[in-house]
């Protein structure tokens, strides 16, 4: 049994099935394309110690109105958020209402897809529906439905996003062939304008190690557009000082080097 089949059986063990697998030249263009970028700007945490708090350049001056698709029953970004005079539209067709009352939080619910109907809405069609001028900051937890939503979103949309805060799920599939064309596709588009500046695994769920790479299921990915910002001088660290488990009573995961260190070595 060659290597590559043995991989495609443990993952299979695992619940994922590859159809191919991933080369690792293509892995590691893939790290050095979404390696962080230091920013000239310090960090600030946003929201509560654990989940739902997120590690973001500290560059919220000026923005008016947040996008908080994917809804659980805490709200710490959003009160966080609306301490700062900033306004919070909430989103998901799984709950029935946002799990806070104030005047500051709007919520709708439907989930964010790529079609707009009694269920679904696009990004698009909701930040047009729902924005003022001026620049906004995206926080998108929606299971898995970020990568569609991201290729359909029109990238002046994304531009109007100083910062995006992002859960991406399922990284795993950086391993399957298919899937990788698809999240290289989804990261290229957002680094079109904006830098990767921090990045946390969520502790959920185990990385997974393959060869010389380990991924983390679950990912926090912060992003701050290109223009709010030069290359800053300071090294990144991971953990970052701020950076909080997102369940308490697990273990941290530590960004692996291979999404960092290694991926600085042409």
């Amino acid at each position: 049994m060659t290597i590559l089949s043995n991989i495609r059986n443990e993952f299979a063990r695992r619940g994922v099935y590859l159809s191919k697998v991933t080369q690792d030249d293509d892995l590691m263009a893939f790290f050095r394309l979404v390696r962080p970028t230091a920013v000239d700007k310090p960090f600030i945490r946003i929201g509560g110690d654990f989940d739902g708090g997120y590690v973001a350049p500290d560059d919220l001056e000026g923005i008016e109105v947040c996008f908080s698709p994917g809804v659980s029953d805490i709200a710490t970004f959003e009160n966080a958020l609306a301490a700062r005079g900033i306004r919070s539209f909430l989103a998901d067709y799984s709950v029935e209402q946002a799990p806070i009352s104030d005047r500051m939080i709007s919520f709708q619910k439907k989930f964010l897809g790529v079609s707009d109907d009694e269920t679904f809405m696009r990004l698009e069609t909701w930040v047009r529906n729902n924005s003022v001028d001026g620049d906004l900051i995206l926080q998108m937890d929606i299971e898995g439905a970020e990568y569609e939503v991201i290729l359909d979103t029109p990238r002046d949309v994304l531009h109007r996003f100083r910062i995006l805060i992002i859960e991406f799920h399922g990284m795993e599939r950086l391993f399957d062939r298919e899937s990788f064309g698809t999240i290289r596709q989804v990261f290229k588009k957002l680094l079109e304008s904006h830098y990767i500046c921090h990045i946390h695994p969520n502790n959920a769920d185990p990385a997974w190690s393959v060869r010389n790479f380990t991924v983390p299921r679950t990912l926090e990915f912060t992003f701050l557009r290109r223009d709010r910002s030069a290359v800053g001088m300071q090294p990144l660290s991971f953990p970052h000082a701020l950076d909080m488990p997102n369940i308490p009573d697990k273990k941290d995961i530590v960004l692996p080097e291979c999404w960092h260190k290694a991926a600085l070595e042409e």
